[in-house]
């Protein structure tokens, strides 16, 4: 097996949204392929044919490429490889490894009753069957003839070794009343089709280790390396749900939240690297080892989820939050118009500091996308007596010939303050008022190279009487 490339898996079963522990299943197989140089591959599991529609397959798809994690190769679709998972089922029937149970439906039900009153799983007479009728065409499953004796051990990365009593597992079955075959056959046959080294995956599959190491050793494949990972709780350290908000990877996108800092979020949650809260795509692939995976529940944090949302928006691009800033605003119907892509690329790096996610700088531009003459509150009216209009009209013509930037208009701002004998606070907030309609803003200086010179100074001209206007040139 160590002489084998790595090869790694995300099985998916399009049946809705792809939730947050699909999501980080597949960071890790992804991280730890990339670790080891090896290939990280997808499969969709679409064998329930009602719910496996083409939009939840797009959904998986399109999750997987928002959070940058898309496979080496094209998926397998587990639907489409029924012929070869009954061939493998009838091989196993010429090995004498599976046999044909006719037990009717009634017979089975009685069966149930009576392991369940004694405590046992459930046997079939067919299994030790001494002649009898085989006929292939009368109503059966096919079933693995599982030792019922001795243990079967899991040499699981995350759990450590795991021990199950076989006489504790019944005989699986393989192939349905109606031919089809069932889940842990598809995926044992799968998975060593495609070359799967490393199978890391929740740990209510643990179990299913056990079962699907029977059928391996039953075809006398290698049986893969087994991780299995823990659930993902709410804060409350209860199992994940609705009551906790997001579940769904689409849903984290719709608030705002960045790839590489749900990357980053969901590589902590049961992973990390000594103290180390933020770090890059590179660094995680080169420290990840599965081994290091923590076997107890993550718990959901949204405090540190934001934390590393607002630094990664710190980090990116102007161009970049500009595009994910206006699809936002569409989504609002918040009209946008020539020019206003300008402003938003000179006035995100002045609001993003205390941004939690896109969402927030949606929030955050909007002061600077408004259309004149902007309907003022009744606070900002409040603040516009009679000497702070005449103030205002004077601070605009100071300010008229600054260099527009945001370290020259401060100076300036201060400046006038100094000449006027009063403190910023006497018309502060008056001007930002006038400038932002209200709405949130940041520092004045901001505020101004935001909006511009010209929108600017017709802001505060729409804010005054008349015989303050003179000495702006407008």
């Amino acid at each position: 097996m160590s002489e084998r490339q790595v090869v790694t898996r995300i099985a998916p079963s399009p049946t809705g949204s792809m939730h947050i522990g699909t999501a980080r299943t597949a960071l890790f197989n992804w991280l730890y392929a990339r670790r080891m140089g090896g290939k990280y591959l997808l499969r969709i599991e679409d064998t329930d044919r009602e719910r496996s529609t083409e939009a939840a397959v797009k959904v998986i798809l399109d999750g997987l490429t928002w959070l940058g994690l898309e496979p080496d190769e094209a998926p397998v679709f587990q639907f489409s490889r029924a012929d070869r998972h009954r061939e493998v089922a009838l091989e196993l029937l010429a090995r004498g490894a599976a046999y044909r149970d006719y037990m009717t439906p009634d017979e089975l039900a009685e069966e149930r009753e009576r392991a369940r009153a004694e405590g046992r799983v459930v046997r079939t007479p067919w299994r030790d069957a001494n002649g009898g009728p085989m006929d292939p065409d009368r109503p059966h499953v096919v079933r693995l003839r599982a030792p019922q004796s001795g243990e079967t051990r899991i040499d699981d990365q995350v759990k450590g070794e795991v021990v199950f009593r076989n006489v504790d597992l019944d005989d699986l079955i393989l192939l349905r009343t109606d031919g089809t075959p069932t889940y842990n056959l598809a995926v044992v046959v799968d998975d060593h089709d495609m070359g799967v080294t490393h199978v890391i995956r929740g740990d209510d599959h643990l179990t299913n280790a056990a079962r699907q190491t029977h059928i391996y050793q039953a075809m006398g494949w290698d049986t893969p390396v087994w991780a299995h990972l823990p659930m993902i709780h709410g804060p409350d350290g209860k199992k994940l749900s609705k009551r906790h908000g997001a579940q769904a990877v689409s849903e984290f996108d719709d608030m705002g939240y960045l790839p590489e800092a749900l990357r980053n979020y969901l590589a902590k949650l049961g992973w990390g690297h000594g103290d180390d809260e933020i770090f890059s795509d590179a660094q995680a692939r080169a420290w990840f080892d599965i081994r290091d995976v923590v076997g107890a529940p993550a718990r959901l944090d949204w405090d540190k989820l934001n934390h590393l949302n607002n630094h990664y928006i710190r980090l990116a691009e102007p161009e970049r939050l500009a595009d994910l800033v206006e699809a936002v605003l569409k989504s609002r119907d918040w009209p946008l118009h020539d020019g206003d892509r300008e402003i938003l690329v000179r006035t995100l790096p002045l609001v993003r500091e205390g941004a939690r996610t896109t969402l927030e700088l949606a929030d955050a531009v909007v002061f600077a996308l408004k259309r004149r003459p902007l309907e003022l509150p009744d606070k900002v009216r409040g603040q516009l007596t009679e000497e702070t209009r005449s103030r205002l009209g004077r601070l605009a013509a100071w300010i008229e010939e600054a260099e527009w930037t945001p370290a020259a208009l401060e100076a300036s701002i201060r400046s006038f303050a100094e000449a006027e004998g009063v403190g910023i606070g006497k018309f502060g907030p008056a001007l930002r008022g006038v400038l932002s309609g209200g709405s949130p803003a940041p520092d004045l200086a901001g505020a101004l190279v935001s909006i511009g010179r010209d929108e600017s100074l017709a802001r505060i001209r729409d804010a005054l009487p008349n015989e303050a206007l003179g000495a702006i040139r407008l």
